[in-house]
């Protein structure tokens, strides 16, 4: 054999080679394909993994990912329903069910994300709009926040510090964007698995606002807390003096009584005494009177007394055998006269 004819061989052999690795192709586990043909789909997608055959040079093979993908947008700006600008940020997960219609709609994942991205934030947008933001933020209706529950009674007559009562909460938020973002998607191949937010926060130009009625509402709360502590203060010392009070009016009313049965017993002691005999009760007469002599005249001290009367008596008598007695009139007496 010449050596033109084992060229002619070898040439037949490389493009026999080359045709056959042409028209054989893989589709992993993870994977589906479109099979084109001059850029329209041929045939049934190809979900199975193994070795599969395509016409070869004119069909392109186009593999399309079967796994659960991921949708993670960026933050974005909106308003609730009580006109509170909220900064949304939300994650989703979603893969391709039917991968004609996504191949003819989408093309690639990078389409795919860009419609993601304006079908979700439109409903997420739509759906915030006519929630407040206790309603976004609050997880579930039947759920009693701890902050709820530890409200005193005279927190809750005030609303000071209490979460308002919400219809829907978080969680049937989330399942209203999925229900209307679900329907959407489904006309592109996609099956959406799960939408949820992943952080909701206040927008930088009402934060400090937010902040500041948080602030206040706090000391709010801490000034009623003070209240009610100098109120109790007050309320302990008042009652600090009301005992105090009583108690000394205890030991001044025991202290009258001790001296009251104590006087009565030295008068008694005394009747006794003076009651012995005559001449007792007239000594012991004329001492007392002698005793209230020394309180009632002092000096300068002028007396108006009827001549019968008890005190006049001894006076009268320190002048025995002088002049007549005097008239029933009265008498002056001057301190300066002698006992």
């Amino acid at each position: 054999m010449n050596r033109a004819a084992q060229m002619g061989i070898l040439a037949a052999l490389v493009a026999g080679t080359y045709v056959a690795m042409s028209s054989l192709y893989t589709v992993s586990e993870v994977e589906q394909a479109i099979i084109t043909q001059f850029g329209k789909p041929v045939g049934a997608p190809v979900t199975s993994a193994g070795l599969k055959f395509k016409v070869p040079f004119i069909q392109v093979v186009n593999p399309i990912d079967k796994r659960v993908l991921e949708w993670d947008g960026n933050p974005s700006d909106m308003p609730t329903k009580d006109k509170l600008y909220i900064s949304v940020d939300l994650f989703a997960r979603w893969r391709i069910t039917d991968p004609l219609q996504y191949f003819l709609r989408l093309r690639d994942e990078r389409s795919a994300q860009s419609r993601l991205d304006d079908i979700f934030g439109s409903e997420t947008r739509n759906a915030v709009a006519k929630h407040e933001l206790i309603e976004i933020i609050r997880t579930t209706k039947g759920r009693i926040p701890l902050r709820d529950a530890l409200l005193t009674e005279a927190e809750r007559e005030q609303d000071i510090g209490s979460l308002v009562p919400i219809q829907k909460g978080r969680a049937m938020v989330e399942h209203e964007i999925f229900a209307a973002a679900a329907e959407k998607v489904h006309v592109f191949g996609i099956e959406l698995l799960d939408i949820r937010f992943k952080r909701i926060n206040y927008n930088e130009s009402v934060r400090p606002k937010i902040y500041d009625r948080m602030v206040s509402e706090r000391r709010q709360i801490a000034e009623r807390f003070l209240s009610e502590g100098n109120g109790e203060a007050a309320r302990i010392r008042g009652n600090r003096v009301r005992d105090l009070n009583k108690i000394q009016s205890e030991a001044y009313r025991q202290v009258e009584e001790i001296r009251g049965l104590a006087d009565a017993n030295a008068a008694a002691i005394y009747a006794r005494a003076y009651n012995k005999s005559a001449e007792s009760v007239a000594f012991y007469e004329f001492t007392r009177t002698m005793q209230s002599y020394e309180s009632i005249i002092s000096e300068n001290t002028t007396l108006v007394l009827s001549t019968d009367s008890d005190v006049f008596k001894f006076l009268k008598g320190m002048h025995s055998g002088q002049a007549e007695e005097p008239s029933d009139a009265g008498v002056a007496s001057s301190s300066n006269t002698a006992p």
